[in-house]
């Protein structure tokens, strides 16, 4: 038999030997469902573990290259204005640099300021330009055998490629307007270029020559009869 009171739940009897005996019906709680599982993430991680690893290693060898590379720079001498073959070295022509050391460039290091201060430019020299040990010389201009002689060349006696001081040249004797081209070789001396002067006006231009002391007056004679053409020479050509 059951019962309904107002405002409560009706409870279900049960029927025993001893009696009746209510039952209470009770709701089970809901229970959450699990997420899904994430397999593709697991299957990444091995992939994404592998990229860091590599780009940690990239750094690292990144930052070794690097203090490798500032622990082995030096500071050697650079050309701080353009200078002339020959012309004598000042501390002024001179600056310093910090840069990766290689021996086969043969630097001059800033130390030896002091050394090549007052030596000669062994050849042309550009401003910025690593100084070398074989851009320096402590010879002079002018050989103990040898001379120098001004030679004042006329447009077409020189070549139109500038003559650089330090170029080997032939100075060759040319004939005479209304004379007829001989039939041997011309004669020639071979020399080399000290200084190369302002053109005139005219375009005429005296250039230095050192020339063996033996031919030095020979090669002036020629010179003051205006009949001497400079040929720029590779260096087997002369000697």
């Amino acid at each position: 038999m059951t019962r309904s009171t107002p405002g409560r739940t009706p409870l279900s009897t049960t029927k025993t030997r001893t009696g009746t005996v209510p039952e209470q019906t009770t709701h089970a709680a809901p229970v959450p469902a699990a997420p899904p599982k994430a397999i593709g993430a697991r299957r990444r991680r091995p992939a994404l573990i592998g990229v860091s690893l590599a780009l940690i290693a990239a750094g690292g060898l990144a930052g070794a290259m690097v203090l490798t590379s500032s622990a082995h720079k030096s500071q050697v001498l650079v050309i701080a204005q353009p200078l002339e073959y020959g012309q004598v070295i000042s501390l002024n022509d001179l600056t310093t640099a910090s840069i990766s050391s290689d021996p086969a460039l043969h630097t001059v290091p800033a130390s030896e300021l002091g050394q090549v201060v007052g030596k000669r430019a062994a050849a042309p020299l550009k401003a910025g330009s690593t100084l070398t040990s074989d851009d320096v010389t402590s010879h002079p201009l002018v050989g103990s055998y040898e001379q120098l002689v001004g030679v004042l060349a006329k447009p077409g006696q020189l070549p139109a490629t500038p003559l650089s001081p330090g170029a080997q040249v032939l100075a060759v004797t040319t004939p005479g307007q209304d004379t007829a081209l001989p039939a041997s070789p011309p004669q020639y001396l071979p020399a080399r270029v000290v200084r190369v002067g302002t053109p005139d006006s005219s375009g005429n231009v005296v250039v230095d020559l050192a020339i063996d002391s033996s031919d030095g007056p020979t090669l002036a004679a020629r010179a003051a009869t205006g009949r001497v053409a400079i040929v720029l020479a590779s260096p087997q050509a002369v000697g």
